[in-house]
């Protein structure tokens, strides 16, 4: 099966259907680098969608990720990146594998087929010229034996005239010689130029487009190959890495499978817990005795019969809830959360405490390594004076010193605080334990005691409320037994070291170097109540204010 022998005279149709395969091929091409571009943007896509769902830094989002089943999607993320990933190597192995070498390839076979089809033609002009040369030699033979025969009839005419003379017979007879002569040249070249048409026509139906059509039947059938391995290659693109992907689906679902719901409750557990404990029974209240309640000291309900004295009908004693109420109002107000976090619940302020000193500890560490790096460097400016001078590194090593004794104070503080936390935790459990019954309302140290206790474990004081339930059962019967409170009772006294201007609700102004009563020492949050007279008292920043509290208060204590 040959196209030189079978399609010997479809030279145009090969023409066209060699051009359609080299379209075919094209179109291949497209189709490969479309799908690339899919891969790419399907890629992108996925890259984007994994990046959209990161946890963002320093934010609520990455506290999120301890709990297992957070890591789980983290992990899917992580994941989702590397399938993206093949997905570019699958483009990027059909575009180099594929699409650049078909590229390459079809310009190759344009030009090979540019260039048979050129021989060919080359042949049919030839061919062509070679019959127009029989056509000519042919027709002027034709001519010539008419013009002979012509020439040989007048001869005779003329011969047979007996009123012609001899010298027109004569010359009529050389004239039929000639055309005869003519005739006979004519058809001797005629003879020679149909031989050798001849033989070109052998040549070109038999040698040259037999040769021809046979090169580009190969060139057909390497392009028809060429394609075929170019989806072979296609498939094998996708196949290989199809264990690559299955090893990030595997991933997945083994992140899935480490969940674990026991750890993840145990993490709500740890990141919500106050410290707290439950309140106690309250007892029976009868009002024709002194009001008596069994609470936990360290439970929220406590915080309603903790510091609220006896009861007496006749009397002006009453509980001082609002000085906490307004106390935490304030500290809301001004806004910044306390610096050894006594807003909030025992436990969640330990944790805090704990981080804090933690990061303290990291940074000093940082600061002792740049100490020791530069001093490194220093000794090597001392040994080789070329390299540096070891006096331009004395600032930069006095400033990392200072640095590091800032910090260790820092660091001091918060492990003071913790310390005391630490320290604190279980006492008031014991104490809680210890404790049922009636609080003395002579004793404002036990009142002064719990006011860090009030806070409820989301850093809000609960007395409000409680304040508000009593008064309702109160209101009806001994109205006129809560008309005034009694003023809580000076523990000490202070001197103004700044003036203050107490522009809130809840503060009083102080002026530098002025005396006032203190009637209720700092508890965490930075502020001091002092009175001036009956009427005037209120809370001043602890800096402000230099205290000096009674011998019961184990001697004077200085807050600067």
């Amino acid at each position: 099966m040959s196209w030189g022998t079978e399609l010997w005279d479809q030279f145009d149709n090969l023409e066209k259907h060699t051009q359609w395969g080299i379209d075919i091929l094209e179109k291949y091409i497209k189709f490969v680098k479309e799908r690339t571009e899919i891969e790419l943007s399907y890629a992108k896509q996925l890259r984007n969608l994994a990046k959209k769902y990161q946890p963002k830094k320093n934010s609520k989002e990455e506290e999120e990720y301890r709990y297992t089943a957070c890591k789980a999607f983290l992990s899917t993320l992580n994941e989702m990146n590397d399938y993206a990933g093949q997905h570019e190597v699958i483009s990027e192995n059909m575009t180099s594998n594929i699409t650049v070498e078909l590229a390459r390839y079809v310009q190759e076979l344009k030009q090979e087929r540019k260039s048979y089809f050129h021989d060919g033609r080359k042949a049919q002009q030839h061919i062509e010229i070679c019959w127009k040369q029989l056509e000519s030699s042919k027709r002027r033979f034709e001519r010539d034996c008419k013009e002979a025969d012509r020439a040989q009839q007048y001869f005779e005419k003329m011969d047979a005239d007996i009123n012609v003379t001899k010298a027109d017979v004569e010359k009529a007879r050389q004239q039929a010689q000639v055309r005869h002569q003519m005739a006979e040249d004519s058809k001797a070249d005629y003879s020679s130029i149909l031989q050798k048409f001849n033989h070109e026509q052998h040549e070109y139906y038999y040698t040259h487009i037999p040769n021809i059509f046979q090169k580009i039947q190969e060139m057909e059938e390497r392009r028809i190959v060429r394609i075929g391995e170019s989806m072979k290659t296609y498939a094998e693109v996708d196949r290989q890495v199809i264990p690559i992907i299955g090893k990030c689906l595997d991933e997945i679902v083994k992140a899935a499978e480490s969940i674990d719901q026991k750890n993840d409750s145990q993490l709500v557990i740890e990141a919500y817990k106050s410290g707290f404990e439950p309140p106690g029974d309250i007892e029976f209240e009868d009002y024709t005795q002194p009001m008596k309640r069994t609470v936990s000291d360290n439970s929220l309900s406590n915080f309603r019969g903790e510091g609220k004295p006896e009861l007496k009908f006749g009397g002006k004693s009453k509980g001082k809830l609002w000085p906490f109420i307004k106390k935490n109002k304030l500290s809301l107000k001004l806004g910044a959360t306390p610096e050894d976090f006594s807003n909030l619940p025992p436990e969640q302020r330990r944790k805090k405490l704990q981080q804090k000193v933690d990061e303290l500890n990291k940074e000093i560490q940082k600061e002792m390594d740049q100490r020791d790096a530069i001093t490194k460097m220093k000794d090597v400016y001392l040994k080789n004076p070329q390299m540096g001078d070891p006096a331009s590194l004395d600032h930069k090593l006095t400033e990392v010193s200072q640095n590091i004794e800032k910090l260790r104070l820092e660091a001091q503080k918060f492990e003071a605080w913790l310390a005391e936390v630490e320290g604190r935790l279980p006492a008031r459990s014991e104490q809680a334990r210890r404790q049922s019954g009636m609080f003395d309302a002579q004793n404002p140290a036990t009142v002064n005691s719990c006011a860090q206790d009030r806070e409820s474990p989301d850093g809000s004081y609960t007395e409000e409320q409680s304040q508000e339930g009593e008064g309702k059962v109160l209101a009806t019967d001994f109205d006129d037994e809560f008309d005034e409170e009694e003023p809580l009772p000076a523990i000490g006294t202070c001197k103004a070291l700044y003036t203050f201007e107490g522009q809130n609700e809840g503060t009083i102004s102080v002026a530098e170097g002025e005396t006032l009563y203190v009637i209720e020492e700092d508890k965490g949050d930075g502020w001091t109540r002092i009175r001036r007279n009956e009427d005037e008292e209120g809370y001043v920043p602890t800096s402000y204010v230099e205290v000096y509290l009674d011998k019961n208060a184990k001697g004077a204590k200085t807050y600067i």
